[in-house]
């Protein structure tokens, strides 16, 4: 199935400083003895005990100082540049955790001439530059050993807090400390790569370069993973991160090993991927004026991907990534209630104000309403209150069962070339049932998924994605256990088209001609002040779908990034 994409906070109790105390009340007493047998008074002996009770001193509270932060952060980048990693590690609140870490810089990554230049605080985050030489003995030239060494450098940050047991100032220890991209469980290692490096080529052949098209760095690791030993590449000799075993190359969605320096270049086997040219730039100048952007465009007869970008490259959203996928998540849901004929495209349906299912009180978007209106209209107009409405006809797994079986989401068995997330419709009951029905509850998504979902709609049958052809390593595609009804789809494709030209995706379809449709949404997230902004839409042989994180209504935030992919595409 493909190969393989946090929260911090733990206070523990420090048993040192209790027995730390315990000494220093015992030396308070002696001293109240001594004064005893001087004064000559019991009570002028407790009386001094009591006093030092009264003295001691009350643990502080509150964010460190500036003093507080500057003095931690300079004794443990000090004692790290030093090499004395025991007493750096125990400036942090996780002493065996750091100690472990910062002595594999030497032991496993071969770091050598470390130098650590503290930049300007931010509040307790103090950001630093690391300069340093990777040291490296490769056995494998000539029978002896080979000297290999290269200068490497990057930019990390620590973050003081205050411990609550005893109020000391530590560093926050994370991996990410030693470096930004390492995570929980991951470690930086240098030696032979494990898999031989790759040229990821788009569908001319032309080699894509991570220098002009930025998103593709996270999709070349992927491909090297899989594909690295089967491409008829040679192994060079890298420093990289070496993620957590625990993911595993079974864990199809855990993020692939990153090569951080090339000190031996081995010789690069080729594989050929769907992209094209010119809509992967497209692409990429699309999502890069927004932080969180990400987009998927593919070929709905067949299923290839035909351009993928991230604004934020470290990470792939948009394969990767499990996002609530708010109302475009109504597309599948539409395709149910036409099924099982609880709705039609013409038929009355209510839309009212409000809604309560599983003691919630579902409302739609400024509380509006649809008196005596149709479900083109509800769903045009992205009403809420008209899915939720419906929950009391549904059993808890209808959504889940019609996801997977018509769409081919949630079933894990994707196989697209590189790490992807297949989207996830759990099973749930009650309000949460009734929140799945818009996309919100358990239902997870990103844009590879959304845009599956309209080219499905589209095609009038479900290709699963792939961004390299099964061809090339002779791997089988997933297919839909029950393919959408031709009735299905094409009443599906007039809702979409209608709420191009009439409904709430209006704007962002304006002058795209006939052969088109599309779906708005927006999703609520927790701590969050705007909602995530989603947009799905199909035209003539294209398929496109977009998220922008903390955009806002859909229309506006992720909808002309489908546009201008749409428009692309001719």
């Amino acid at each position: 199935m493909g190969s393989r994409g946090k929260r911090r906070g733990e206070t523990r109790r420090n048993t040192n400083a209790l027995v730390i105390g315990g000494v220093a009340a015992v030396a308070v007493i002696g001293a109240g003895v001594g004064a005893y047998a001087l004064i000559g008074s019991g009570e002028q002996a407790g009386s001094t005990s009591a006093s030092a009770t009264d003295d001691k001193p009350e643990i502080p509270k509150g964010p460190p100082t500036a003093k507080e932060v500057r003095a931690v952060a300079d004794g443990f980048l000090t004692a790290w540049q030093q090499g004395e990693t025991a007493k750096a590690a125990a400036y942090t609140n996780d002493a065996a955790a750091a100690k472990k870490a910062l002595a594999g810089l030497t032991k496993d990554a071969h770091l050598t001439g470390l130098k650590l230049a503290p930049g300007t605080r931010k509040g307790a985050e103090v950001p630093f530059h690391v300069t340093s030489t990777v040291e490296y003995k490769d056995g494998k030239a000539g029978g002896s050993d080979s000297e290999l060494s290269k200068p490497f450098a990057y930019d990390s940050a620590l973050t003081a807090e205050r411990r609550k047991s005893d109020g000391k100032v530590l560093v926050d220890w994370q991996p990410s400390v030693v470096h930004p991209d390492l995570k929980d469980g991951d470690h930086l290692e240098t030696g032979e790569a494990g898999d031989p490096p790759v040229k990821a080529v788009d569908r001319d052949g032309t080699e894509l370069d991570a220098k002009k098209y930025p998103s593709i760095g996270t999709i070349v690791d992927g491909l090297r993973e899989k594909y690295g030993k089967k491409a008829g590449g040679t192994a060079g000799v890298e420093l990289r991160v070496v993620r957590k075993e625990s993911g595993g190359k079974s864990d199809k969605n855990a993020l692939p090993d990153k090569t951080l320096l090339t000190l031996s270049k081995g010789t690069p086997g080729t594989v050929k991927t769907t992209l094209d040219p010119a809509l992967q730039a497209t692409a990429e100048a699309q999502v890069k004026s927004s932080k969180k952007a990400s987009v998927v465009l593919v070929k709905p007869s067949t299923g290839e991907i035909l351009a993928v970008a991230n604004s934020s490259t470290g990470f792939n959203t948009a394969f990767q990534g499990s996002l609530a996928p708010g109302s475009t998540m109504k597309v599948i849901t539409a395709s149910m209630l036409l099924d099982k004929n609880i709705t039609d495209v013409d038929k009355k349906h209510p839309c009212p104000k409000y809604f309560t299912y599983g003691h919630w009180k579902f409302q739609n978007d400024d509380k509006f309403q649809i008196k005596n209106g149709t479900f083109k209209a509800s769903f045009a107009a992205s009403c809420n209150t008209a899915f939720i409405s419906q929950a009391p006809k549904l059993d808890n797994d209808s959504l889940t069962k019609q996801a997977q079986s018509v769409f081919g989401l949630g079933m894990n068995n994707w196989s697209i070339g590189v790490p992807s997330f297949d989207g996830a419709v759990p099973v749930m009951s009650d309000a949460q049932m009734a929140a799945s029905l818009i996309g919100q509850g358990g239902v997870r998504m990103n844009p590879l998924n959304m845009a599956s979902v309209a080219a499905t709609v589209k095609a009038g049958a479900f290709h699963q994605p792939y961004l390299v052809s099964p061809d090339f390593d002779d791997r089988t595609l997933a297919k839909a256990s029950k393919p959408i009804s031709a009735s299905t789809a094409s009443k599906l494709r007039e809702l979409m088209h209608y709420t191009a030209i009439a409904g709430t995706a209006v704007k962002p379809m304006s002058g795209l001609g006939a052969d088109m449709g599309a779906k708005t949404g927006s999703a609520e997230v927790d701590g969050q002040k705007d909602p995530n902004g989603w947009f799905t839409a199909w035209r003539g042989d294209l398929a496109a779908a977009a998220v922008v994180q903390q955009g806002g209504h859909g229309g506006d935030s992720a909808g002309p990034v489908v546009r201008k992919m749409l428009l692309a595409g001719g």
